[in-house]
């Protein structure tokens, strides 16, 4: 959960104005899943792992704002 809320907090500061709302839904079995609108663009279960977070915001991003410039979380290391 501690995770989660941290992630939430990212994305609502990263992409304030394009987000309405971060749902965060409790779950068992260390299920963590992000959805924009009815679109999965990641699920710990399918991707065996968490996400970084730049790797995650880079997914957002390209979806509700492709030109946007997300600074060092766009940078490759």
């Amino acid at each position: 959960m501690l995770r989660a809320s941290w992630t939430a907090q990212e994305l609502l500061t990263t992409f304030e104005g394009d987000i309405a709302e971060v749902v965060l839904r409790p779950g068992t079995g260390g299920i963590f899943e992000v959805h924009v609108d009815d679109t999965l663009i990641w699920s710990r279960k399918h991707q065996g792992r968490f996400p970084e977070l730049s790797e995650l915001k880079q997914k957002l991003r390209d979806i509700i704002d492709p030109q946007r410039d997300l600074g060092h979380s766009d940078s490759k290391n």
